[in-house]
């Protein structure tokens, strides 16, 4: 769940501040190709809780990159 549920704070900072120039982009993108993969596992492997739990990272995660994008054009 912590794993999950620990990039909410930093997308709730990036949202309410409008700003991202703190997070690193490659990591950001590294991080979502690594997530991307427990996915496909998940999937594979048809577990549930792996893909769930990923899904919902992946979620937070991409909404991080969007907003970094989004602002950094501001």
């Amino acid at each position: 769940i912590l794993t999950t549920v620990a990039f909410l704070p930093q997308l709730i900072k990036t949202l309410q501040t409008k700003k991202a120039d703190d997070i690193s982009l490659i990591t950001l993108i590294m991080f979502i190709i690594g997530v991307l993969s427990w996915i496909i596992y998940g999937y594979k492997i048809s577990s549930l809780p792996i893909l769930l739990a990923n899904l919902i990272t992946f979620l937070l995660n991409l909404s991080i990159l969007i907003s970094k994008i989004y602002f950094s054009k501001k």
